[in-house]
């Protein structure tokens, strides 16, 4: 077998051939300087003259025409036709020389050699067949007209022998190379296939990674880095405009590598992140490489264990207060209704009866915090359950409290537990009519059902005239226990939030242009199953 010289990859293949061309004309050359200057007559004991340097011209002119059409053969038969014809018109001239004197055999176990490099296996040893059986051969036939020439057998036996060993040896030798070839090629296949394997980790991985060099210039940046710092193509970008606070962790951390760097928000809405920092030395050159991880849902999660634990704690609080609880507000109604209460005793009954609720409403809020129920969601039709729900609202609802509805375009349907929707929009509205009377005679509440254009998902945005969440507090208002309000207990927004994560549904704050708030819920699409 051999290997295919004309394809692609086999350079190696193609610069053997070159070098046989270059040998053979070598050769070609060096005959015709020597019978142009007579030199054939005096150094080599020419039994035919005229067949030597004819043949030598007939050689070299041949081997020109070879060289020049044959670059890439196609084929076995082109490479054994050209060692073939080498090996004929060698052996020819060996008989025109006189014989193994001439020194010509040894050319002959020289182009053996290089043929088998390219022939391999029984194709290249019956290359070597010929040139052996036309040496001895031809040895035979010029000791029937020269009886000096019986002496030459040894020496062209030996050739012969020679074109043998020479054949095997260079076939093991080429075998051995090509293994060697196959195995590095196979090697950088994998080597290959690992760094594009590693590369596409990389860049699917959710933390992100950062190279920098001295001057913050980016080196590598993968695709969880881009997403987590909200910037596009950072790659060849200096990292200083793009993300300060990264700049600044990174700074401190080089004052001082031992302490942790704080986390930081790359975005005004965007995640919370933890950045690390390692060193790499390549070279001469120092570079940073840095981890970015986001913690957003390693918090929230430890702030679902911490509730879980302590809905469990006050659930059992809780039912142990509810009783005495119950006993002190229904004395407080009772002392309401005695017809000898005086006036300010009244009042005190009242503030005892006012509070009692409060408490209650309290113990009701943690408790729902550990018996919340898992979502059953139901496709939903929003236009219409909107409808009901805001008669519903209206017709319950005192006089200087309103509720508007507006709705846009067609079927606006989504799948979500109705009673779960139900107690997240009464917590806003009631929100937003509070709020919007502590500013107006009348507190008012929009509701607006439309399509958003970039996801086509269902939104709904409940909308008041308040006076909005300070920028500063923003962040904070989705947190448990968190509250504005004297009276309030921080717990409305937060479990209103999970609800709609309970459901595929996202609710977030947006502020309102002109002054107000407005809280908007992106609803799942109606195909997607919980």
């Amino acid at each position: 077998m051999t290997a295919d010289i004309s394809a692609p990859g086999n350079t190696q293949g193609r610069r053997i051939l070159r070098l046989y061309h270059f040998y053979r004309l070598s050769i070609g050359l060096a005959l015709i300087l020597m019978i142009s200057s007579n030199l054939d007559e005096q150094l080599l004991d020419v039994v035919h003259i005229e067949l030597f340097r004819t043949g030598s011209w007939v050689y070299l002119i041949l081997n020109i025409f070879i060289a020049v059409l044959v670059q890439k053969p196609k084929h076995l038969m082109q490479l054994f036709s050209l060692a073939l014809v080498d090996v004929i018109f060698l052996s020819a001239l060996f008989y025109a020389a006189g014989g193994t004197p001439s020194g010509i055999g040894n050319l002959l176990v020289v182009a053996v050699a290089i043929a088998n490099i390219l022939l391999r296996g029984r194709v290249g040893l019956l290359i070597a067949a010929v040139a052996a059986m036309a040496l001895i051969y031809l040895t035979f036939y010029l000791s029937l007209s020269r009886p000096a020439a019986a002496a030459q057998y040894v020496q062209a036996g030996a050739l012969g022998a020679l074109c043998f060993a020479g054949a095997l040896f260079i076939q093991g030798i080429t075998r051995r190379l090509q293994v060697s070839e196959n195995l590095a090629e196979q090697r950088a296949a994998d080597v290959a296939n690992l760094e594009e394997l590693n590369a596409q980790i990389l860049q699917r991985m959710r933390t992100g990674i950062l190279v920098l060099d001295t001057q913050h210039r980016v080196l590598l940046a993968n695709q969880g880095a881009t997403q987590l710092l909200g910037r596009g193509e950072l790659t060849g970008k200096i990292i200083d405009p793009h993300s300060p606070e990264l700049v600044k962790r990174l700074q401190q951390w080089l004052h001082n590598p031992t302490l942790r760097p704080d986390s930081l928000q790359a975005q005004v809405d965007g995640p919370v992140l933890q950045p690390s920092f390692i060193s790499l030395q390549r070279g001469d050159q120092q570079h940073t490489l840095v981890f970015l991880d986001d913690i957003s849902q390693i918090a929230q999660q430890a702030q679902q264990l911490k509730l879980a634990s302590l809905g469990r704690l006050t659930a059992g609080i809780a039912h142990e207060i509810r009783n005495p609880l119950g006993a002190i507000s229904h004395a407080a109604q009772l002392l309401q209704e005695s017809e000898d209460l005086h006036g300010p005793d009244q009042r005190l009954a009242q503030i005892i009866q006012d509070h009692s609720k409060r408490m209650n409403l309290v113990i009701e809020n943690v408790l729902q915090l550990s018996r919340r129920r898992q979502a059953e969601p139901q496709l939903l039709d929003l236009k219409y359950w909107l409808h009901r729900f805001a008669s519903e609202f209206r017709s319950s609802a005192p006089t200087d409290r309103q509720i508007h509805l507006e709705t846009q375009g067609g079927s606006l349907q989504t799948r979500m537990d109705p009673h779960q929707l139900t107690q997240v929009l009464t917590n806003l509205v009631q929100n937003g009519l509070r709020y919007s009377a502590k500013q107006h005679k009348i507190g008012q509440v929009w509701l607006r059902l439309f399509r958003d254009e970039n996801s086509d998902l269902p939104v709904l945005e409940i909308l008041d005239d308040g006076p909005g969440v300070p920028p500063e507090q923003e962040q904070h208002i989705f947190e448990p226990f968190y509250t504005t309000e004297n009276k309030g207990t921080g717990l409305g927004l937060y479990i209103s939030r999970e609800l709609c994560q309970g459901n595929q549904a996202r609710l977030d704050y947006k502020p309102r242009e002109g002054g107000g708030s407005c809280f908007r819920i992106t609803f799942a699409h109606p195909r997607k199953l919980s």
